[in-house]
């Protein structure tokens, strides 16, 4: 019974958006509704020093961008809360992805003044790839921003999925009062807070009375009983399984910085958000109710406490319970393994935990015995799916600064590179190293961190390919003949798998067509399956 109840209070969700749409900020304000930190600081204000709670690494506060997802825990009403905040750039977007992977529902926020861009677009693809239910949170709207009918009609249009508004603006921009709550009927006036939590709630069941003139002032009062009127017979009712399924967003509106419309938004969320669900395995659906324990690494962070040098896998727990200092079997290495100081995570703040369950995040101290995507179970033999690396389009060599320090660039970038951020790849003669990326931002993180992190200073050499792609084949002898003739753009990953190198989308289709019996790989997923 136990079990159940702790699913039962779970939700584990990320927080995805387009850079600077106020993703950030809104996860720091939600921990502050938590009560997981006392008071927020601006991310971008230059007059507030302290920087956001959930970018820890330097380079995040020096940027203001975040560049690896953060893992934060929090209790809200009885619910336990597992927040994800995620790099929204794009050179990033990775990390993103596999984050993903890890969540059972997303909150999309939204740029009022920006609408959709570019990159929610990417993000909400890989959202309905897996049909991940969707609360969209609508930012900034004490900007001037868009109409609000048309930036619904936008999200329809351009993300594909049908919306369906849970609270409603009172005005924008200079002449912003507040939201109206339909899933609750209750009014939030509106006061620009930037450090603590406003409580200017009135109950408001009837949109007829009078009160809500004497408020907001008839006018603006007028045009919210039109509007709500409209959405009434505009929009489908809200239907908690419809979006369960992935197919209705959720939409509230509010500013993230001024702590406002996030209380909404947080307790709507924990009402009718997922509970942790039932996985893919490659032999079996996997039910979070299960007495066995499983959870799949989703993320590795070297230097979380760069003082340290210590090395975090995180794990989502899928089924069962995980107990501190029990052994649980490592299936890729098939070796016992356990954990004496699993710990949690508030950002880089952490506490040890002596169990967890379904929907939890937790961070295991690890010496080398992880990779992404490795399952971790209780003795049963399967593998978690869909959580892959992609084939880099991006290459550069990497040119040791400093004789000196060659042994901590060797360390540093296998650590780095173990994160998935990016790919570490071996040409031989000569052990070249090529660091493989999806976003030109990356080699200027990882420059960064190898300098601050290990001491070792490096440059990089851009070298000229198109794509690298895994290559296997039944047949050895048609692999090593392909090996042979393609010396020069064959490199080997870190589990000395064969990388082809192609140059151009030609040469690739050509290679494609030209050897049949070869697979080329696009994902690192075949790695998994093989493992097993």
């Amino acid at each position: 019974m136990k079990l159940e109840q702790e699913i039962d209070k779970r939700r584990t969700f990320a927080i995805i958006s387009h850079p600077d749409a106020g993703k950030t900020t809104l996860t720091e304000k939600l921990l502050l509704f938590g009560g997981a930190i006392q008071t927020a600081g601006a991310v971008k204000s230059n007059k507030i020093t302290k920087t956001a709670a959930s970018d820890f690494m330097e380079i995040e506060k020096q940027r203001g961008i975040s560049v690896a997802t953060s893992v934060m825990s929090f209790e809200y009403k009885g619910t336990r809360v597992n927040l994800l905040d995620t790099p929204g750039h794009k050179d990033f977007a990775e990390d993103t992805y596999r984050t993903l992977t890890a969540v059972d529902s997303v909150i999309l926020v939204i740029d009022c003044v920006k609408g959709v861009e570019e990159q929610t677009e990417k993000l909400m693809e890989v959202c309905r790839m897996r049909n991940t239910p969707v609360i969209v949170f609508i930012n900034k709207m004490d900007r001037e921003g868009s109409n609000p009918f048309d930036l619904l009609d936008e999200i329809e249009q351009k993300l594909k999925i049908k919306v369906r508004p849970l609270s409603w603006p009172i005005n924008i921009g200079a002449q912003f009062k507040g939201v109206y709550n339909l899933y609750d009927k209750s009014l939030n006036l509106f006061s620009a807070n930037k450090t603590k939590i406003s409580a200017d709630v009135v109950a408001i069941s009837d949109l007829g009375e009078d009160a809500l003139d004497d408020l907001v002032g008839k006018k603006d009062a007028d045009q919210l009983r039109d509007d709500v009127e409209l959405i009434g017979g505009v929009y489908d009712t809200f239907k908690p399984d419809i979006y369960l399924e992935g197919h209705l967003a959720p939409v509230f509106f509010g500013s993230a910085v001024n702590n406002f419309g996030v209380k909404e938004l947080l307790e709507t969320f924990i009402r009718i958000a997922p509970h942790p669900i039932a996985r893919n395995t490659d032999t079996r659906l996997v039910k979070p109710d299960e007495e066995d324990f499983s959870g799949f690494i989703f993320k590795i962070h070297a230097n979380l406490d760069p003082k340290h040098r210590d090395r975090i896998a995180f794990l989502r727990i899928c089924s069962g319970k995980f107990e501190r200092n029990k052994f649980f079997t490592h299936v890729r290495l098939g070796k016992e393994i356990r954990f004496s100081n699993p710990y949690s995570f508030l950002a880089q703040d952490k506490s040890v935990v002596e169990e967890a369950f379904p929907g939890d995040v937790v961070g295991l101290y690890d010496t080398g015995n992880f990779k992404i995507g490795d399952t971790l179970t209780e003795g049963e033999k399967l593998m978690y799916k869909g959580i892959p690396s992609f084939s880099p389009e991006l290459f550069k060599e990497v040119i040791n600064s400093d004789p000196m320090k060659s042994k901590q660039l060797e360390k540093g970038i296998e650590q780095l590179s173990d994160e998935g951020v990016a790919q570490l790849f071996r040409i031989n003669p000569g052990n070249r190293k090529i660091i493989g990326t999806v976003g030109e931002l990356q080699f200027e993180v990882i420059q960064y961190r190898l300098l601050n992190e290990y001491g070792a200073a490096c440059k990089f050499q851009p070298l000229n390919f198109y794509k690298a792609c895994w290559i296997t084949s039944d047949d050895e002898k048609v692999l090593a003949d392909f090996i042979q003739f393609k010396t020069s753009n064959i490199a080997y990953d870190k589990d000395n798998n064969p990388v082809f190198f192609a140059e151009s989308s030609w040469i690739l289709d050509t290679s494609i067509e030209k050897y049949p019996k070869l697979k080329f790989h696009f994902t690192s997923e075949f790695k998994m399956e093989a493992a097993v």
